[in-house]
Parts: C-alpha cells; sequence; structure tokens
C-alpha cells in the first residue's frame, strides 16, 4: 500500500525570487490592480482608498531594512522546505497548485483537473511587462521556476487510479494527458521543482484547481473533500510508493490579511477540519484564493502533523498590498 509521508506548504510568490530592491515594481502593478480585496469583508476597494483607510499604520514594514530582512527570512525558510524534502526523498509528489491563465481560458475553466501525461515540461516563465525593465539574471528567474527547460516524468499510473477514485467519490473531475500549444506546467509547480526540488527529477502528480476565477472555484469544504479523496486514492493504489503532497500558493495577496492567514495556520495545526472547511468564501478570492491549496493538502495529509511552520507578512505598500508568505511541513 503507498502512503502519504510528507507534506509541505510554500508560497510562490515572484516577490519571493526578486531582491527587496525590486518590490517598488510590483507596488506599480498594485495601484492598476481592480482586485485590491479588503479584508475582512472581502471587497474591491481601490489602492488610494486603502492608502487612505492605513495612514502610516504599515510603515515600520516598509523600511529597507524590514523588507531586506522579510527577504532573507523567506530565503532561510526556503531553503530549509528544500532539505526536508531532500531529507524525506520520496518517491512522487503530489502538487496542488492553482492556474493562472496557463493552460486553461474563458474557452475552458474546470473546477479541478488532474494531469497525468507521461511528462511534463517546466518552461521559464516571465513576471509581466515589467520583465523588460529588470536586469536579465533577475528576469530570468523572477517567478522561481528556473531558466531552462526541463522535462519531468509523471506518475501517470497513479494519476489514473486518482481520476478513477474521484469518480468514484462523486466527483466530476476534468483530466488532461496533454498541454495544448507547447505549453508547460504552470508557475504553482514549476516554482516547488526549481526552487524546492532544485530540478531534480521526482515523478509527479499535477492537481490544477481554479481557485481564481468564479464563479466554478471549490469552497472551501470541496478543497478539503479532495485532499481527503487524494489519502484515499493513494492508499488504495497498489505500490509501496511513499508519497509527498505539496501546496502551491498564497498566503494571503494582494491585500495581506494577517487575521485570516493565522486563523487557517491555527486550524492546520490543530487538524480542526471543520473550521477550514468553513473559511467565508469571500475572503478566499484574488490572490488569496490560493488558500484553497493549502486547504487541500490539509485534508490529504490529515494523519500528519506540522512538525514547522513559519508565516512571513511581506508588506510593500501603505495600502497593505504585498504578499503574506508562509511555509510549512507535515510529518
Amino acid at each position: 500500500m503507498a502512503h502519504i509521508v510528507l507534506g509541505i506548504g510554500t508560497s510562490h510568490s515572484p516577490q519571493l525570487s526578486t531582491p527587496p530592491e525590486i518590490w517598488p515594481m510590483h507596488v506599480e502593478r498594485d495601484m492598476k490592480n481592480p482586485e485590491l480585496l479588503a479584508p475582512p469583508s472581502g471587497e474591491a476597494v481601490p489602492f488610494a482608498a486603502l492608502v487612505e483607510r492605513n495612514g502610516s499604520s504599515l510603515d515600520r514594514e516598509l523600511t529597507p531594512e524590514k523588507w531586506q530582512q522579510r527577504h532573507e527570512t523567506c530565503q532561510r525558510d526556503i531553503d530549509k522546505l528544500a532539505e526536508i524534502a531532500a531529507d524525506a526523498n520520496p518517491d512522487l509528489l503530489i502538487m496542488i497548485g492553482d492556474d493562472q491563465h496557463e493552460i486553461f481560458h474563458d474557452d475552458n475553466m474546470p473546477a479541478m483537473c488532474v494531469y497525468w501525461g507521461d511528462t511534463v515540461v517546466n518552461k521559464p516563465r516571465f513576471p509581466g511587462a515589467e520583465a523588460d525593465r529588470l536586469p536579465p539574471s533577475i528576469r530570468a528567474g523572477a517567478w522561481g521556476t528556473g531558466v531552462e527547460e526541463i522535462t519531468y516524468p509523471v506518475a501517470s499510473d497513479l494519476g489514473k487510479h486518482l481520476i478513477e477514485t474521484l469518480i468514484d467519490c462523486e466527483f466530476d473531475v476534468s483530466h488532461s494527458r496533454a498541454f495544448a500549444n507547447g505549453h508547460g506546467m504552470g508557475h504553482a509547480f514549476g516554482f516547488v521543482y526549481h526552487r524546492i526540488l532544485h530540478d531534480r527529477s521526482v515523478p509527479c502528480l499535477l492537481i490544477l484547481m481554479n481557485t481564481y476565477y468564479p464563479p466554478n472555484q471549490p469552497t472551501p469544504k470541496r478543497a478539503y473533500e479532495l485532499g481527503r479523496v487524494i489519502r484515499e486514492a493513494v492508499e488504495s493504489w497498489r505500490s509501496d510508493a511513499r508519497v509527498g503532497v505539496v501546496a502551491s500558493g498564497g498566503l494571503s495577496h494582494f491585500v495581506i490579511d494577517e487575521d485570516l492567514d493565522h486563523q487557517v495556520l491555527d486550524a492546520m495545526k490543530r487538524r480542526d477540519a471543520a473550521t477550514l472547511m468553513n473559511v467565508p468564501r469571500e475572503r478566499l478570492n484574488s490572490g488569496t484564493s490560493e488558500t484553497r491549496n493549502w486547504i487541500a493538502a490539509a485534508g490529504a495529509v490529515e494523519g500528519l502533523d506540522i512538525k514547522w511552520s513559519d508565516y512571513v507578512p511581506c508588506y510593500r505598500s501603505r495600502a497593505g498590498t504585498g504578499c503574506a508568505m508562509a511555509f510549512a511541513h507535515w510529518a
């Protein structure tokens, strides 16, 4: 019987792979973002209104010294997860991440999809229009997906078994064996391969959830239940494989919501499924929607304990914009 031996949660923000002096460039994008959702209501609020609301309360978070401290802490945390993954050395990884119009678009947006092709490619990704203004050495790695195109094996047998198990459990899941137009894996997965696995050829299974785009985002309850079925599929698979589960993304952004983040992390530490399944959906939109990936992973590693975690709110403006970085290890 296969079994889950490792759980990892990691943020994957481009802010993690750009030095602090570049963070103001992300603020330029924040100013134009129509989806700055203010806690606790989750309503969209213009950048200038958020600045007026916060006043000078966040100034202590916006100094070069604080940015450098936050950046260095995040790099240490990523290195720690890389060491944990190497020491655990799972036979394969199930990665749960979201897609942001990389693979799926408005012509077809499944709520959940299992990728089970024979191989999958990680291709470098640029962070957007501002990439042209970055030095080449920073531009190439700004999403943390690396600078080379690398092909990885996929745990296709487990993928087929997982899809069948999901259908038996009344999940109307989508599936894919190839990405159209030569697309590689999304940045949620490329970040894990490059920054956590250091490009090692570990077989994977990709679970793509539509966290970002209404109206068919999975509810927190459905995300947690997805994780439970992932565990059921692993444990009923005819293999002795040691499996790792990875949640990629989050936590709150593009407006940081520390209260929500601590509620979610604390519930995971307590194995409090009820709290995780009842996180208010209005607070899980825009970038914060990626919290669903963590909730699904928590369902999959329900029998494990969080052995280590860290939370690093990386503010970058008086509007409270930025990304709350989170890192965790279940065993």
